[in-house]
């Protein structure tokens, strides 16, 4: 497979600093970014920052509304000119169950959803995708009040509700950190942690409401079980970035072994591909980032900022990946 392309982006203005366990979404040129930790377990602010991806400059917009509290482990998507936030893990260690919309054009946040039985319940290191065009976002995982999760949830934008959609059952183990994708019209759970690192892949069809277990192939360049780790629905593909692949003895306290590899799998054969990389910028082996899906110069691919090192410093760049994928 051809070699992509990672590039470097400039960072002007006021930005959010070095951080991980945030996270990140795109709307249009715009970049949104919130939450995350510099001190491990310990929320850095409530600020919601944009990144302008033309001018690459960032600023720290004044919202209104319904401002969410500081969390670390916190999800984002956004549909339309909205962006959706879900849970995360508050300043005292407690696990969060709202969900929040952001207004992009009017700057106001709007708490959706709070109360017991009103939607999935508390977690924090869990996964959340936007299907854009099916009007949907997609909730899986985490990490709860009593454990690891492995439970799917998806909030009807148009209807402002949730559904709790089918248990994918035991065959897809409760897990933190996995990865989630839209591709294919199906949604993808791949990997996670569940007490020791997975590389097993789940789908889940919304025409059928059914799942299934995915057999994958690809040998040497399938990627070793690992958690944390970038994650996007591109074309047919879900494409995967870094992420940890040997937890640390301290959890969350202390860093673990990094990867700094990308790979692809293809949805509708199952293989996968290591994504080669020619580029002179690359973000280095690196976890717990803020990442998205999107389209920078009209180029699609993978948006990764900031994250954990495997020095156990939070890191405070921006890179954009372009993968060498067929459509």
């Amino acid at each position: 497979m051809a070699a992509g392309t990672w590039v470097k982006l400039e960072q002007k203005g006021d930005g959010p600093g070095a951080r991980s366990s945030h996270a990140i979404t795109l709307v249009g040129d715009t970049a949104y970014a919130f939450g995350g930790e510099f001190t491990p377990r310990v929320p850095v602010d409530n600020a919601m920052y944009a990144f302008d991806l033309k001018s690459q400059c960032w600023s720290s917009l004044d919202a209104a509304g319904d401002v969410p509290p500081p969390r670390v482990g916190v999800s984002m998507a956004s549909v339309g000119a909205t962006v959706y936030m879900f849970g995360g893990r508050d300043q005292d260690h407690k696990e969060l169950n709202e969900l929040y919309s952001f207004h992009t054009e009017t700057g106001t946040w709007t708490l959706l959803s709070s109360g017991a039985g009103e939607g999935p319940p508390h977690r924090s290191y869990h996964s959340m995708v936007a299907d854009a065009e099916g009007g949907k976002v997609y909730v899986f995982g985490g990490c709860g009040d009593a454990g690891r999760l492995n439970d799917l949830w998806a909030y009807d934008v148009a209807a402002g509700k949730w559904e709790a959609l089918p248990s994918p059952g035991e065959a897809c183990k409760p897990r933190g950190g996995p990865g989630l994708a839209v591709a294919g019209g199906k949604v993808w759970v791949v990997y996670g942690f569940s007490g020791e690192e997975l590389d097993d892949v789940h789908c889940y069809d919304p025409a059928t409401g059914a799942w299934s277990t995915v057999e994958t192939t690809g040998g040497t360049d399938k990627p070793s079980p690992r958690s944390v780790f970038c994650a996007a629905g591109i074309g047919k593909h879900v494409v995967v970035f870094g992420g940890e692949v040997d937890p640390s003895d301290l959890g969350h306290l202390g860093a673990g072994k990094f990867s700094a590899e990308a790979f692809a799998l293809d949805t509708e054969t199952g293989a996968w591909a290591r994504l080669d990389d020619a580029s002179e910028h690359h973000p280095g082996p690196r976890g717990w980032c803020a990442f998205s899906a999107g389209e920078v110069g009209g180029r699609r691919g993978l948006l990764v900022y900031g994250g954990n090192s495997s020095t156990n410093d939070r890191l405070d760049d921006i890179y954009f990946f372009t993968p060498p994928l067929a459509p």
